[in-house]
C-alpha cells in the first residue's frame, strides 16, 4: 500500500513537470510567467490534495489545506490578469 501512496504524489509531480516542459513560450515574459506559474500552482494543489487524502501528520495536513487555498487565490489572480490582457494574448499560447 505504501507503494501506491508514493506513486500518487510522484504521479502528480511528474504530470506537472511534463506539462511545464511541453509548453511553448510566447517570448513575452509576462505571458509566459502567468502560463508557467498557473501550471505550477495546479501541480502544488494536486500534491497537496494527495497529502490531504493520504498523509497522516496534522501539521502537514494543515499546511496542505493552506496551500490549496493560497494557490487557488493566486490562480484566480492570474486569470484576472489574463482577462485584462487577452487582446494581446492568443488563445493558443495559453491552452485552456
Amino acid at each position: 500500500m505504501t507503494e501506491n501512496k508514493d506513486m500518487a504524489i510522484k504521479k502528480s509531480m511528474e504530470g506537472m513537470q511534463q506539462k511545464l516542459s511541453s509548453m511553448s513560450m510566447s517570448g513575452n515574459t509576462d505571458q509566459d510567467f502567468v502560463m508557467i506559474m498557473k501550471e505550477h500552482h495546479q501541480g502544488a494543489i494536486e500534491m497537496a490534495e494527495v497529502e490531504l487524502k493520504q498523509g497522516k501528520d496534522p501539521q502537514l495536513q494543515k499546511m496542505a489545506s493552506k496551500i490549496i487555498v493560497a494557490q487557488k487565490k493566486e490562480m484566480a489572480e492570474f486569470d484576472t490578469w489574463r482577462k485584462k490582457h487577452e487582446a494581446n494574448i492568443s488563445s493558443s499560447q495559453f491552452g485552456k
